[in-house]
This record gives C-alpha cells, structure tokens and sequence, in this order.
C-alpha cells in the first residue's frame, strides 16, 4: 500500500503543479486550459508518479505546506539576494583580477539526501561556486570556489546560510 499512496500524491502533486504552470486565460476548460492540456497533465503526472513514487514516500514531512512556504520564502528572498551579491562580487573580482580559486572541502550538518541536495544546488547556482562531488562515506562536500581564503573552510564560509535553509527546509 506504501507504494500506491507514493504513486497517488506525488501523481496529484505533479498534476496540480502542471495546471498551476499551464494556466492561461484563453482557455476552454474553467477558462484556464485546454482539454489537450488536462489531458498532458493527467499523463504527465501518471507518469511522473510512477517514477517518483518512492521520493515522496520516504520523504512525506517534505509535503508540509509550511515546509513549502519556507522553501518559497527561502527562494525568493534570502538566496535571491545571496545570488545578486555573488553576481556584483564576481565581477568585481573579474574586473580586478582578485581571483584565488581552487576546491575545498566542507562538512555540512545535514542527514538526509534533501537537505545535501538542496544545499549542493543552491552552492552550484550561486556565481563563484560549484559543487563538484558529495562524499557520502566523509559526509563531505567539495565545492569550486572562486576565492580560497582558507584551506578547511566552515560551510558558513563557503555557502553562508544555504546549509541552516537546507536544515529548516528539508530535515
């Protein structure tokens, strides 16, 4: 039965997450969407659930609305500003030529796969910084960094907030 619920959210969640993305004003159905649209959302989410059934399944605390709203809020206010900053900071340092750069190794505090993803992504979309691997045995990050000011950096030098929004977010 775990598997069906896992199928059936993440089926409605992908579905309602399409319509949201699809709306448009001329359509015919609820005056949002064409039936060839609901009828690629119904397919699309069938077939997304089928694949992703067992990432919502081992990962159902990620379906609180609060958890969303946070993540929302976390998207739009704080990691959008951490990545206009890295934007001026890298080209001053492009224009200057201060650059030192070079991959370091951090330890992040986090347990589950969610939250390590979600702090590698937001390292690997903000200028200056690229995660390159997760090792898993070390729970370890080795991240390109375009200004190494120190050998064994803390996460906070490296990712600033990322890892306490990854924690707040999906753990």
């Amino acid at each position: 039965m775990k598997g069906a619920k896992g199928f059936i959210v993440t089926s409605v969640v992908c579905f309602l997450l399409y319509l949201v993305l699809t709306a448009a004003p001329n359509g015919t159905v609820l005056g949002l969407w064409s039936t060839s649209e609901l009828i690629a959302a119904i397919a699309v989410g069938i077939l997304v659930g089928f694949i992703a059934k067992n990432v919502f399944v081992k990962n159902l605390q990620f379906m609180n609305p609060v958890r969303w709203m946070t993540f929302v809020y976390y998207v739009c206010v704080p990691f959008f500003c951490s990545v206009i900053t890295a934007n001026i900071d890298v080209a001053m340092r492009v224009i200057t030529g201060k650059i030192n750069p070079g991959i370091v190794k951090i330890h992040p505090n986090l347990k589950t796969d969610l939250g390590i993803t979600m702090l590698a992504t937001s390292i690997t979309l903000t200028p200056g910084t690229v995660s390159v691997e997760i090792d898993e045995k070390d729970n370890a990050l080795y991240v390109h960094w375009i200004d190494v000011v120190d050998k064994h950096p803390t996460s906070k030098q490296v990712a600033g907030s990322f890892e306490n929004w990854a924690k707040r977010v999906m753990e």
